[in-house]
């Protein structure tokens, strides 16, 4: 095995800042159990963060982001993994303080990784990455407070992202009615072949005002955006309605009442993909394999690329550019 290989690296130091692929040593990794030939890895939103100076994401340079990544084990220190194992790690701290998946290896805590799922490829785990998982984590919770098809239309915000598009796939797979929100109505035709119901503008839940209640429109949602649209939202919920909310693509700030929780008993549900318990995280995943796995998977990749274009295409996610996943190729 030769102990050079290329990673992307990003690095700042004072006014500068850059975004380049690198050689690198397998003795610059960090510590770890175990040892990764990466295979692939997948956009999100944080490694679009990761490429720019002020993304408040890497906590120290220079970074090698990325924070998905499947391939195979190359040698390891805790008898759970041989070489030869197909495996994935995603989140906790990957590609955030410590290197992550753009890499063509990778040293991996071994608490952090997890067996190839029954079922999948690698690539398809990192088709799904933490945008599916995410989806799967806000449907579980859902259903563990009560939602079920028959209860009313499932509204879904975000649609065409990566969180987004995997929880319209899977809650149309599942019987509810998905009515999928998005600001890019030239994506209509999408949503409905992932299996929404319906495809309103992102307007119909947040038009700019935010009411203490308004007119009860959803039995249950997926928010992957936050801020603004979440509290008009909350205000919109059916009686005992719950909202799995995992983002904040529209800001941090929740300008929202009591009324929506103590008037109509909504239920505001936190989903975090980084730290979940593994035993939570391996249910998602095992769900992701089986019955939570899209038929339409290959729809889901908006564009296939390789390690030396991602310097160009880190941006996609922060402009708008992107509709479900970008997956990358080591």
């Amino acid at each position: 095995m030769s102990q050079s290989f290329k990673a992307l690296v990003v690095d700042k130091q004072e006014e500068q800042f850059s975004v380049e692929i690198k050689k690198r040593q397998i003795s610059d990794l960090p510590q770890g159990e175990v040892l990764i030939q990466v295979k692939y890895s997948g956009v999100n939103y944080k490694d679009s963060l990761a490429g720019i100076p002020d993304g408040n994401i890497v906590t120290s340079y220079p970074m090698i982001p990325g924070i998905d990544l499947a391939g195979v084990v190359v040698s390891s220190d805790d008898p759970k993994f041989k070489e030869g194992d197909e495996v994935i790690a995603t989140s906790y701290e990957i590609g955030v303080s410590r290197d992550g998946g753009y890499s063509e290896y990778a040293r991996i805590p071994a608490n952090w990784v997890i067996p190839l799922p029954q079922g999948l490829t690698l690539k398809e785990t990192m088709i799904i990455g933490t945008a599916g998982l995410t989806a799967a984590l806000s449907v579980l919770r859902l259903e563990e407070n009560g939602a079920a098809p028959d209860k009313g239309k499932m509204l879904v915000t975000g649609a065409t992202g990566g969180v987004g598009s995997f929880a319209v796939s899977i809650l149309s797979s599942r019987g509810y009615a998905v009515e999928a929100s998005t600001g890019k109505e030239m994506e209509k035709d999408y949503l409905l072949k992932l299996g929404a119901t319906t495809v309103i503008p992102r307007e119909e839940v947040f038009d700019g005002k935010i009411r203490a209640l308004g007119k009860q429109k959803w039995a249950a949602a997926i928010d992957p955006v936050g801020g603004e649209p979440l509290a008009a939202l909350l205000s919109q919920m059916d009686y005992g309605g719950s909202v799995a909310v995992s983002g904040l693509t529209a800001g941090t700030k929740l300008p929202s009442s009591v009324f929506p929780f103590i008037l109509r008993g909504v239920n505001l549900l936190g989903i975090d993909s980084v730290y979940c318990p593994m035993e939570t995280r391996l249910r998602a995943w095992e769900l992701l394999a089986s019955e939570f796995k899209p038929a339409n998977l290959e729809d889901l990749v908006f564009k296939e690329v390789e390690l030396n274009e991602l310097p160009a295409v880190l941006p996609t996610l922060l402009k708008g550019e992107a509709r479900g996943r970008i997956l990358v190729k080591i």
